[in-house]
This record gives structure tokens, C-alpha cells and sequence, in this order.
């Protein structure tokens, strides 16, 4: 009860079944949940595109614009090619549903692998960037990144165990304070500038830019297109919103896209205006924010609200990441364990496996962003492109009405995508694009071998072409009692053990002699018509000698099957459990894939202590 009620108090009392369609949410919510991870981009999009410029040479930046655009460009083209997928399936389309129904099995798992690297990236990658730009205005914490990133994930963790309705109203208020922080960022920054009193360092526009390699200009694009991650989160997530849910989900995607293009574009032509360039200790967002507010109060609201956002971007992976491993679940190829929901509807067994797997990469990379990002884009591009890819596919299957101008948008998202990931596995394979590709070719193996499992249990299990036996006979079966003495507990053990058989016997390690002199005669008072076997342990071993007993036995009597009874006495209070040998568990562990051998307790339960 005490768990219980610790268990209630951190996520919430269950919710029943017929509960779930009050749990669906509207658009403004939606937007906050479903676009926190896109949105988020904007704190390091700009960045990620100069990091290389800034490098080379401090000229180079110039090309900061055209890229932005380039990179707007597509998210424009995602965000249209995306509105076809909503429309089709209009129940969730994911890349890996699209791409296991229109390419083929193989292409849907390398999808619904990408995806789930994806969605744990974005967990470590969204909670790190936030951090760093807390540090930037309190430096006093990048000493305690990684101890922070954790934290962060911890209580994102609980917060979306509580259910997808009730995370939204947290998350609701950081996505739209971030959105007006930054829209009062760019009025004050354009007012600046207009009236002359911030001096511009750079023009908008250059009458020529720099000659710099082709390769760096790609690079910058690559480590750029992080800005579009998280657009098809949204078709994913299609189930949540409230019905007529394809049509609201399809405004809510233009929303985001409208909303994260020109907030990107916006940083990135202040930033290139006012002279930002990539600093170690303080990020291009929160050094923008102190060109144009200095050191007022203004100054904190950027990095604040950019953290939040940061923080809460992680949010988008916890609400698509469980529902991917729970279809992937359905279909064998993952542990079925994921696609069962928990006590507040929502895949409960996803959401603990997310958070440690972004826990993992949050202490292997030291929390540092741009030591993660490298991995990020490479598995949402490959996802972007199946599931463009397999939207072609399926207009020209289905050929419904407009079905030429929507394949003609996804075969042009597909085609853009593609191109993006290629140029996103060269640049950044020495980066660490590497480890994506060899890990996404594992991850289809393991989900093969689990479905081979699946199957073959299914097969082996399976009554289909056997023939049913004329009557259900009872098992002719032995029971196996192992006692360290005799106690209350010990008989209650007993008169169970004869209730289910008249072949029972007894048997007691014997560790000291002396101990088994005061033992006998107790045994002949209380339980003498059940015959007692001593096995000598020289060696103080219970479970060897036990098993040895049991094979014994299992040849002499030739039973279907053995029954072990283990007599065990729970203490009133749960601590003192401890204080006891836990003997019992040792013993089920070491008969677990012992066939033919069922192993039950039978607990007495002290009263007093």
C-alpha cells in the first residue's frame, strides 16, 4: 500500500479505459507537445551552421543567409510532403508504417530503426542544449552539465507517465513563452536597426561572398538541417489530438513549420547582422540576446525561455518514441512489453526505456551538444526519405483524387531528403555520422531475431494440427520440500504439500551435525509420516546440493513432473525483510529453465514483527 500510494502521488491514480478520448488534446496543446522538439532547433540551428563558416575564416559567415534559406527551403518542402502523409493515414503515419506497407518490410524496420535513434537523440541532444544555455547565463552549472542532464530527464520521465493530457498543460506554458520571447527579441532587433541606434556590423545582403571550399559550404548545410528535425513528429503523433484529429493535426503541422521558419531565419539574419559569431561558455542565441537587450532584464528572458524549450523539447520523443516501440511491439519486432499501456494510458515500458537510453548518451558524451549532434541528423534523414519515398509509392497504388500533384510533393520531398542525407552521412561520417549507420543495421538484426523468437514460440506453443488428447488426465507428480529447521511456517508448507500429493518428502542441507541432532527429534514430534532426507554440504553450498536432490528424485520416481515447495515467513514490516536469508530467490533463479520442475512458495506471514 505504502508503494502504492508513493506510486500515486508522483504519476497520478489509473485512468480506466474508457477514459481515453477524454486524454486527446486540441491544437494549442498539441503544438507544444508535438513541436517543442522543432521549435527547439532554432537554439542551435544558427550555430550549427556558422561552427564551420566561423572556422575557416570570419568572412566566411557571410554565407550564413543562403544556406538559412536553403535550409528553409526544405522545411517547406518536408512540411507540404508531410500534410500528404497525415491525409493518408490519417491514424498515424510514421515512417515506419508508411514504409513496411508501400517498400516493403525491410524498409520499414531500417525506418522504425532510424526513428528510434532518432527520438532518443533528441532526448539527449534537447536536454544537453538546454543546459548549456542555462550555463551560459549561470556559468556555475556547466561544471555539473551531465549530473543536470539527468535530473532533467528523470522528471521529464515522471511528467509523461502522468499521461499525455495532463504533460501538455506543463509544457503548454514554456513552448509560448519562448515563442513570445523571441518574437520580442526580433521586434526589438529590427527596431534597432531601422532607427539607427544598434550599428550594423554585416549587411543583409552581400554584393559578393567569399570563395570558400564546396565541401565547407555542405558541411554548414549538413550540421544546419538539424533545424528541420522534429517536422514529422506530428504525423506521427496524429492519435493524440482531439477528433476531427487529421485535419487538426494538419494545421497544427503548418503552424510549426511557418512558426520554426521564420524564427529560424530570424536568428540566423540578426546573427549575421550584429556580428554573433560561435563562443566557448555562451551560445549564439544567448549572445544575440545581449546585443540587443546588454545586460537589462530583457537579456534573461532568452536564454530562460530558450532552456525551457530546450528542456521540454525532449517531450516530442516521449510522445512518439513509446507509441513507435509499442506498433514495432505489435508486429513482433520488438518485446511485446511495449505495446501494453500503464495505469494512465500511455506505453509505460517505452517511456522508462527512452529515458535511459538518453541517460546513457547524456553520460557518455559528457553532456556536450555538439559532440551529439553529429549522430542526430543522419537517422531522421533516412526516415524523412522512406517515408517519402513510401508516400509515392502509395499514391500511385491508390490513385485517389489530386493523387499526381500529392506524389509529385512527396517525390520532391523524397528526392530533397535524399540529397540532404547524403550530404549528412559524407560530412559528418569522421564526426560521428559513423555510429548511426553501423548501429542501424544491428537494431534490424536484433528486431529480426526477436520476431524469429516470436515465431517460433507461437509455433512451438501453437494446438493448430495436433490432435486433443481423449480426457485431461492430472500430472502423476513428486513434492520436494526443503527445510533450514521446523517452524510454523515449515508445517503450513506441509499441509499444503499434502493437499497435492501423496508422494511428498522433505529434505534438509546439513551444514553443522550438531544442528541436525536437535532437528530429528523435533521432526518425529511434528511431522513424522513425511520421510525427511539429510544431504551433507561440506562445502556450506545449499542450491548444488538441492538440484542434485531433485535430479535424484526425478529418476527414482519418474514423474511427469515435480513440485518444489519453498516454505518462506514474511515480516510484518518490509524492511526486515532484509535482515533475512533470501535463500528462496537463489533457489527460483537456479531452477528457472529447469524443465519438468514447478517451484512455489508458501508464505507465513508474522504477525507481530
Amino acid at each position: 500500500m505504502r508503494f502504492l500510494r508513493l506510486k500515486y502521488f508522483f504519476i497520478g491514480k489509473p485512468i480506466a479505459t474508457d477514459r481515453a478520448a477524454h486524454e486527446l488534446i486540441p491544437k494549442w496543446k498539441a503544438l507544444a507537445v508535438l513541436s517543442s522538439d522543432a521549435l527547439s532547433s532554432v537554439a542551435y540551428g544558427t550555430e550549427e551552421v556558422l561552427i564551420p563558416l566561423a572556422a575557416f575564416a570570419a568572412t566566411a559567415v557571410a554565407w550564413s543567409m543562403p544556406i538559412a534559406l536553403a535550409i528553409a527551403a526544405l522545411l517547406t518542402i518536408l512540411a507540404l510532403s508531410y500534410r500528404q502523409t497525415i491525409h493518408a493515414y490519417p491514424h498515424g503515419g510514421g515512417a515506419y508504417t508508411v514504409a513496411k506497407e508501400n517498400l516493403g518490410l525491410n524498409a520499414g524496420l531500417v525506418a522504425g530503426a532510424a526513428l528510434l535513434i532518432d527520438y532518443v537523440l533528441t532526448v539527449a541532444v534537447s536536454v544537453a542544449a538546454g543546459i548549456e544555455n542555462i550555463a551560459s547565463a549561470f556559468p556555475f552549472i556547466a561544471h555539473h552539465k551531465v549530473a543536470f542532464g539527468c535530473i532533467v530527464v528523470l522528471l521529464l520521465m515522471v511528467t509523461n507517465l502522468r499521461g499525455v493530457r495532463e504533460s501538455s498543460n506543463v509544457f503548454a506554458f514554456p513552448t509560448y513563452f519562448f515563442i513570445l520571447s523571441f518574437i520580442i527579441m526580433f521586434v526589438v532587433g529590427a527596431w534597432q536597426m531601422v532607427t539607427g541606434s544598434a550599428s550594423p556590423v554585416a549587411p543583409i545582403l552581400h554584393e559578393a561572398y567569399p570563395a570558400i571550399p564546396l565541401f565547407l559550404l555542405l558541411r554548414s548545410f549538413a550540421s544546419g538541417c538539424v533545424a528541420v528535425t522534429g517536422t514529422e513528429a506530428i504525423s506521427n503523433g496524429v492519435p493524440i489530438f482531439k477528433i476531427p484529429s487529421a485535419q487538426n493535426a494538419r494545421t497544427t503541422l503548418t503552424w510549426m513549420a511557418f512558426i520554426l521558419g521564420s524564427f529560424f531565419l530570424g536568428v540566423t539574419l540578426l546573427s549575421h547582422v550584429y556580428g554573433i559569431y560561435p563562443q566557448e561558455g555562451e551560445t549564439v542565441v544567448a549572445a544575440l540576446s545581449r546585443a540587443i537587450f546588454g545586460s537589462s532584464v530583457f537579456y534573461y528572458f532568452i536564454p530562460v525561455s530558450t532552456a525551457l524549450i530546450l528542456l521540454l523539447a525532449a517531450n516530442t520523443s516521449y510522445a512518439d518514441f513509446p507509441r513507435l516501440c509499442s506498433l514495432i511491439g505489435d508486429d513482433r519486432y520488438l518485446p511485446r512489453q511495449f505495446k501494453n499501456r500503464g495505469d494512465r494510458l500511455v506505453f509505460s515500458n517505452g517511456i522508462f526505456g527512452l529515458s535511459a537510453a538518453a541517460v546513457f548518451l547524456i553520460i557518455l558524451f559528457k553532456g556536450r551538444t555538439h559532440h551529439l549532434i553529429p549522430l542526430y541528423a543522419v537517422g531522421v534523414f533516412i526516415s524523412f526519405t522512406l517515408s517519402q519515398l513510401g508516400m509515392v509509392r502509395y499514391h500511385f497504388k491508390h490513385r485517389r483524387k489530386k493523387w499526381l500533384i500529392s506524389s509529385l510533393f512527396n517525390g520532391l520531398g523524397a528526392l530533397t531528403t535524399f540529397v540532404v542525407l547524403l550530404v549528412v552521412a559524407v560530412t559528418k561520417f569522421i564526426f560521428g555520422a559513423w555510429i548511426v549507420l553501423l548501429v542501424l543495421p544491428c537494431m534490424v538484426v536484433v528486431f529480426r531475431r526477436i520476431h524469429h523468437h516470436y515465431l517460433a514460440v507461437g509455433a512451438e506453443l501453437s494446438l493448430i494440427g495436433k490432435n486433443p488428447p481423449p480426457r485431461l488426465e492430472p500430472f502423476n507428480h513428486a513434492v520436494v520440500i526443503p527445510i533450514s529447521g521446523i517452524h510454523c511456517g515449515v508445517l503450513e508448507a506441509l499441509r499444503y504439500a499434502l493437499s497435492l500429493s501423496h508422494n511428498v518428502r522433505a529434505c534438509y542441507i546439513e551444514f553443522d551435525p550438531e544442528a541436525t541432532k536437535r532437528l530429528l527429534p523435533q521432526w518425529e514430534q511434528w511431522a513424522a509420516q513425511i520421510p525427511l532426507e539429510i544431504i551433507r554440504s561440506p562445502f556450506r553450498s545449499i542450491v548444488r546440493p538441492l538440484l542434485r536432490y531433485i535430479n535424484q528424485v526425478d529418476h527414482e520416481t519418474q514423474c511427469d513432473m515435480i513440485t518444489l515447495i519453498i516454505p518462506e515467513f514474511i515480516t510484518k514490516k518490509w524492511y526486515h525483510q532484509f535482515l533475512h536469508n533470501q535463500t528462496a530467490f537463489f533457489i527460483r533463479a537456479a531452477l528457472i529453465f529447469k524443465p519438468k520442475i514447478v517451484v512455489t512458495s508458501v508464505r507465513y506471514h508474522l504477525q507481530n514483527t
